[in-house]
């Protein structure tokens, strides 16, 4: 598989897995059916596409973009959405994933 495809599959990954977590809330603690049912639907198709992902990007790679990116995109939905609160300190926090995030694929040869 080459490099494009693979962070196609990684894109559909972080994609899905942030609408598993998304309805992992909206599930109100399991209770609600149709949001449990979304949430199995959408991490397995994030597994599977974050397995696919795997055969052209490094493990550290994907998995970095995938849970950074991903906590970030839930962290913007969770403000915008559910009116979660936003303070100086998950600011400066996210800023650190996403620094986290870019030195790890910045130091990797092979994107």
């Amino acid at each position: 598989m080459d490099l494009s495809t693979s962070w196609i599959f990684l894109s559909i990954a972080i994609t899905f897995g942030v609408l598993g977590t998304v309805s992992m809330k909206l599930s109100q603690g399991l209770k609600k059916l149709k949001p449990v049912m979304c949430l199995i639907l959408f991490y397995l198709i994030s597994f599977i596409a974050l397995t696919l992902s795997l055969e052209g990007i490094d493990l550290s790679i994907v998995y970095a973009v995938w849970s950074g990116i991903g906590t970030i995109l839930v962290a913007i939905i969770g403000f915008f959405i559910f009116n979660e609160r936003i303070t100086i300190q998950k600011i400066i926090s996210l800023s650190f994933i996403i620094i986290g995030v870019l030195g790890i694929h910045l130091t990797n040869a092979s994107f």
